[in-house]
Formats: C-alpha cells, structure tokens, sequence
C-alpha cells in the first residue's frame, strides 16, 4: 500500500504563491507518473500538472507560466510550485501517483481570497 501525504496548502491572497509537497512511502521513481490534480466545490476534479518517468510535463491551460511540478526523488517527494494564484485556483488539491494502480493523497485545501 502507498501513501501519499500532501502540505503546504492554506490561505493566500490573490497574487501570492504557495509551495505544496506530497511525500510518497516509497519511492517516487517507480512511478509512471506523478501529478496534481484539483477538485473545486460543485466541480468535477481536473488535472493541474503532470511529471511522467520520460517525456514532458503537462499543465492545464489555466495555470501555464504560473505553476511548476517538480520532483526530488531523494526525498520521495513531489512539488507545485503556484505563482500569480487567483480565486478561481480554490480548490482542493490532490497528488496523484500511477503505476499498476493508481494513488491518491487526502488532498491539502488551498483558498486564494482577499
């Protein structure tokens, strides 16, 4: 069983950046991928970026330019950074992991608002 441990979500004002962190219990390089994914009230859940093994990251449309997903598979952990955050990036953020099976965190609650 892998767990995914999300931080670094809070309450930010618009503009502001945040750092989220989702530790892995074991080791990151053995997954096909590794991304973020976030769900807003009434929303369906929506994939904000995605590091695989090989090939490029992906981010959607919406957050181009202002966040990065990284990754530091000493400490088997994944990153996304969030710049220039906006209202309507609230949502629940979730870390997801993808090898035979897919993995999710417990999700970490991010608000941007004044």
């Amino acid at each position: 069983q892998v767990q995914l441990v999300e931080s670094g979500g809070g309450l930010v004002q618009p503009g502001g950046s945040l750092r989220l962190s989702c530790a892995a219990s074991r080791s990151i390089a053995s997954f096909y991928a590794m991304g973020w994914y976030r769900q807003a009230p009434g929303k369906t859940r929506e994939l904000v970026a995605t590091m695989p093994i090989t090939g490029n990251t992906n981010y959607l449309d919406s957050v181009k330019g202002r966040f990065t997903i990284s990754r530091d598979n000493a400490k088997n952990t994944v990153y996304l950074q969030m710049n220039s955050l906006k209202p309507e990036d609230t949502a629940v953020y979730y870390c997801n992991a993808q090898s035979q099976y897919i993995y999710w965190g417990q999700g970490t609650q991010v608000t941007v608002s004044s």
